[in-house]
Order: C-alpha cells, then sequence, then structure tokens
C-alpha cells in the first residue's frame, strides 16, 4: 500500500506561540518526520496543491467543487464560478473577509438568499446552492463578457478567509466588477440581512467569486503517480476524482485501522485530511491541537508501526504560510535508528521559524 495524506496548515501560523505548539503529543509524527526526506515547494493556496496532485495547473475550480457535491451532475456542461456567501467589514482601516465558517447561516437563510439573487440578476446566470457554504454560478451563454475573466478571477476562499482582501491582487475585468458591486448593493437591501443585524449576526453582503471555467479532465500529477483510490470529505478531492474517473471514497472511520480493512494491499490512494485547515483561518489554536491530537492518534501513530509492513511508502504533503512542505518515507527509512526524534513542540516551532525567517 502507497499512501499520500494531503494536510493543509500542519504548521500553525506563529511560531512563538506556545499555547499551539507547546508541549503536543505527537510521537508518530515526530518519528515519521525525523526518518523522513523533506523538502519544501512554493507556497499555494489548499485547493492549488490538491488540483497540481492530479496534474491540473490552471483548473475550474468551480465545476470541479461541484462534481463533488452530492447533486453535481450539472458540473459537466456549462461556465461555473464558486460563488460562496461572505461577510467583508472593516476593520482597522482595512477591509477583512469572513467567509460563513465563520458566521451561522441556515440553508433556508442560504436559499432565500439565492432565490433574490436569481430572480434580480437572471440575465448573468443562476447561482445553485449545494449547501449553506457553498454556492455555485453558472453563467448565461449570453453572459459572454464574463467569458475571459471567469478563469482567474480571486484566490481560493481558504487563502483569503479570515485575512485582508483591500491590498490582494483580484483578476477581475471591469464588467465582473461592476457586476459584483450590484450583488452587493441588492444585499445590503435584503430584508433577510436587516433581519440578522437585528439579532447581531453578521450580514451575507457579499460573493467571493473564484475557479470559474468549465470542467476540466484532470491527469495524474508528475510527482504523485497514478492514484487507485481517493479518501476525502472534501467536494473539490471527491469532484477531482470523479473528473478523472478515480473511485472517491469519504474518509474512513477509525483513520488509518478503517483505512486498512478497506483499501486493497497493492492500492496507490490519496488521503485528504483537511481538520487543521479551519482552525487556522479562524485563529482557532486549542481546536488547531485538538485536531492534531486526533490526527496523531488516528493516522501517524497507526503509520508508525505500519511503515514497512502494511505501507510500503508514505508522502505528506502540507501546503502552509511558509511553503507546500513534502516529507517522503519508503519501507528501509524504518531502519534509521540514528535520527533523533524531536518534541512535537521543537519539531513544529522549528519549521515554522526557518519558513518565516526564510520565505519560498
Amino acid at each position: 500500500m502507497r499512501l499520500t495524506l494531503l494536510i493543509p496548515e500542519l504548521l500553525w501560523p506563529e511560531p512563538g506561540d506556545r499555547h499551539a505548539l507547546g508541549d503536543l503529543p505527537l510521537p508518530g509524527f515526530a518519528w515519521l518526520a525525523a526518518r523522513a526526506v523533506c523538502w519544501r515547494q512554493p507556497a499555494v493556496a489548499f485547493e492549488t496543491a490538491l488540483a497540481h496532485r492530479f496534474g491540473l495547473t490552471n483548473p475550474a475550480f468551480g465545476a470541479l467543487r461541484l462534481l463533488g457535491e452530492d447533486d453535481g451532475e450539472a458540473a459537466v456542461d456549462g461556465v461555473w464560478l464558486c460563488a460562496d456567501p461572505v461577510h467583508l467589514r472593516f476593520h482597522h482601516e482595512h477591509l477583512v473577509l469572513a467567509d460563513s465558517g465563520a458566521f451561522a447561516l441556515s440553508e433556508d437563510e442560504a436559499r432565500a438568499f439565492v432565490c433574490a439573487l436569481n430572480a434580480e440578476f437572471a440575465d448573468i446566470g443562476e447561482i445553485h446552492v449545494a449547501t449553506a457554504r457553498r454556492w455555485y454560478l453558472r453563467l448565461n451563454p449570453a453572459g459572454s463578457a464574463f467569458a475571459g475573466a471567469c478563469r482567474h478571477v480571486a484566490p481560493p476562499l481558504s487563502a483569503v478567509a479570515g485575512r485582508r482582501v483591500d491590498n490582494r491582487p483580484v483578476d477581475h475585468d471591469a464588467t465582473l466588477i461592476r457586476w459584483l458591486n450590484e450583488v452587493q448593493i441588492f444585499l445590503h437591501g435584503h430584508p433577510l440581512n436587516a433581519r440578522r443585524e437585528a439579532v447581531g449576526q453578521p450580514p451575507v453582503n457579499s460573493l467571493w467569486l473564484w475557479g470559474g471555467g468549465r470542467l476540466t479532465r484532470p491527469r495524474p500529477g508528475p510527482q504523485s503517480g497514478h492514484f487507485t483510490a481517493v479518501w476525502s470529505d472534501h467536494p473539490l478531492a471527491a469532484g477531482l476524482a470523479r473528473a478523472g474517473g478515480i473511485p472517491a471514497h469519504p474518509l474512513p472511520p477509525g483513520g488509518f485501522a478503517g483505512l486498512a480493512k478497506l483499501a486493497s494491499p497493492g492500492s496507490v490512494s490519496l488521503i485528504v485530511l483537511d481538520s487543521l485547515l479551519a482552525p487556522v483561518i479562524y485563529e482557532d489554536s486549542e481546536a488547531w491541537r485538538q485536531a492534531w491530537q486526533t490526527l496523531e492518534a488516528e493516522w501517524f501513530a497507526p503509520l508508525r508501526r505500519r511503515l514497512g509492513r502494511t505501507v510500503q511508502a508514505l508522502e505528506i504533503a502540507a501546503p502552509t504560510l511558509y511553503g507546500n512542505l513534502q516529507w517522503s518515507l519508503h519501507s528501509r527509512d524504518r531502519w534509521k535508528f540514528w535520527r533523533r526524534n524531536a518534541t512535537p513542540g521543537q519539531t513544529l516551532a522549528a519549521l515554522a521559524s526557518q519558513f518565516s525567517e526564510s520565505p519560498p
């Protein structure tokens, strides 16, 4: 069995945060990291790193993510964008974006917003609700003015959520900017936002448009080889797998123990573990620690025991602020007894400090 674990935000972005990094019991990861070959590539968003695993450098994220949803068959036709609901606010004279993971938004509210938007802007396209947090815009064929701008509309949402957006380059053309301004004005006056503000909830006052284009079919990346299965609860991972004709499965219960029961001995699997992503976006160090401890118990500790037995090769890929980090191990690496394990806090803090001082 050969495994690739894709784990965004494996490093806490604040090297000096002793609460997040100190006294974190991760012996399985520390053992694996000490014996692995480690290297770093330039920093990219989690979604981009995931697409690279399928050989895509300019993917249509909207169509691919929609394809991974429960009712994603519509993605095979038309031009799609992710049109995720967000709240823009000013903080210390800067514009900061909060995605809907940072505030409560029910599916009924999402559908009410989208119904109103579709009625107002039917000439542009139609917005579909997959979940309260994930919306998609299908452009009308008549909306050809957007065709040239929809591919590189904006960075993926994970790269901007919780952060300043007023100084980030966004490749919107003038037509798209005008329409987005109209959307923001329309949402500002929507009665549902008035009710949300009346009870102390942030209004949904904009859309984050990104990843536009027609569905693109992936091919195996040069570093990953051919995956025989993808295991993930993330719709983009499922969509990439389905577009490439690769079986897509939800994450197995019990982590590696569950995977070992379901995957064949000769399989080459990609496992996407994104539980650390939201805590970093929302600056929740305690949730990040708890998610790390779960990863340690369910994945890294068992992998330490099974390297060279059930698992012949292991790669850990970690898109972080400090670079896209890679750890690679093979069966023979378990015999590297001379490699000293650093404590988990030392390992993570040292890596974070090193990469923050010499950005990629």
